[in-house]
């Protein structure tokens, strides 16, 4: 029984990882739509969500039968109740990288943000992407030096958000209501997502140490 516990523990793990790599490949592929009007691309990010979607459902109900069955203690009980809210933060990351490509369908053929404003998005989007690179790659390896890594990440984009607001806000802002809008819940879309990075990282280090101080 020992044995199946543990094979069933790799699983979760595994799919953790699986579920990261889709959502990686989501917001590689929405970031760029985004930026380059890409509507094919767009369309692709929305339709795929579905299966980060089932990912997650599949990975949750794996972890639920794992308690009910297995009745796990201690770390191994940390590892699962901890999948259970990671699966969660990025099943809520492939919703906002689909938010981010229901936008450049909304605006399609037009661009979905004001040119002022492209570069930031730009920088954004790379920074989203190379959150959940090492995030993926936390996973895998249980490096704890990458939370650091991703905690300044998420400080750049936080960063780079209040620019967003800083030009919308200033009187020299020519965008309509529209694109004022559309950068604002962008902007949202970028922060929130290396918001949900930091949190599954916090998660990883309390899983790895019992430690549950803050990263940030």
């Amino acid at each position: 029984m020992r044995e199946v516990f543990q094979q069933e523990l790799g699983d979760v793990q595994s799919r953790l990882v699986e579920l990261a790599k889709l959502v990686e490949v989501a917001i590689t592929r929405a970031t760029e739509a985004f930026g380059n009007s890409d509507i094919n691309l767009a369309e692709q990010v929305i339709e795929d969500d579905v299966y980060i979607d089932e990912l997650a459902i599949s990975l949750d109900e794996l972890s639920i039968q794992i308690l009910a069955r297995q009745q796990p203690v201690a770390r191994d009980l940390r590892t699962v109740v901890g999948a259970l809210r990671m699966s969660s933060s990025l099943e809520r990351m492939g919703d906002l990288a689909d938010h981010i490509a229901q936008l450049t369908r909304y605006r399609f053929p037009e661009k979905a943000i004001a040119k002022g404003l492209r570069g930031t998005f730009k920088k954004m989007g790379e920074k989203d992407v190379e959150a959940i690179q090492k995030l993926v790659l936390l996973l895998e390896t249980q490096n704890l030096e990458l939370i650091d890594e991703i905690r300044d990440i998420d400080d750049v984009v936080d960063a780079l958000h209040l620019r967003v607001f800083d030009k919308v806000l200033g009187e020299t802002w020519k965008g309509d209501v529209s694109d004022t809008v559309d950068a604002t819940l962008a902007s949202r879309y970028h922060e929130r997502f290396t918001d949900h990075a930091v949190s599954i990282a916090k998660k990883v280090k309390y899983l790895a140490t019992g430690d549950w101080a803050p990263v940030d």
